[in-house]
């Protein structure tokens, strides 16, 4: 297992050795910055964006929520790597007080994401406090501007090939078979 590289800064570090995506799942570009129960990533959007929709020249506002779940991976794997442990998979569950203030992420445009875990089980059960900020275009004085926002609920077990084969296990029982 690759250690986390603590002398090199978060935004010089693969995307891709945070999170358990890979791509073209990957939505994020970097991690910006980490400290305990708090991570920031970015992302540039370009026109190879996943999602990007060439009609409108943007990713839909709705990818918000994809880009507050994959920072909430990337701070699950901060912290695994800084405990020398393995890249988990995590589940999002849902939101609540999801607000989008804006139509669609614009191509050209850097959106900056943070994430606070408010709160958070041994049994892998968390909600995060998620924020999307547009960033201001260089030489502007303008200040980032909230795009989007949510509280958003999270599960990540400790070993997951052993979740979902209860979960399918308890599924068939269900359903009589």
């Amino acid at each position: 297992m690759q250690l986390l590289k603590i002398n090199q800064p978060f935004a010089e570090q693969d995307i891709a050795d945070f999170i358990p995506h890979r791509a073209p799942m990957i939505l994020l570009d970097k991690v910006i910055g980490y400290r305990r129960d708090n991570l920031e990533t970015e992302v540039t959007i370009t026109a190879k964006s996943p999602y990007f929709d060439d009609k409108y020249q943007a990713v839909p506002n709705y990818v918000g929520i994809e880009y507050m779940a994959q920072s909430i991976a990337a701070l699950a794997g901060v912290e695994a790597k800084l405990r020398n442990d393995k890249i988990r998979v995590g589940f999002l569950l849902g939101s609540r007080k999801l607000t989008l203030y804006a139509k669609q992420y614009e191509l050209g445009r850097t959106y900056r994401t943070q994430v606070s875990r408010l709160y958070q089980e041994e049994s892998g059960l968390a909600v995060f406090d998620c924020q999307i900020y547009l960033l201001p275009e260089a030489g502007t004085e303008l200040e980032k501007s909230l795009v989007a926002q949510a509280n958003v609920n999270v599960f990540q077990p400790q070993d997951t090939q052993a979740y979902l084969a209860g979960n399918q296990d308890a599924a068939n029982r269900s359903l009589g078979h």
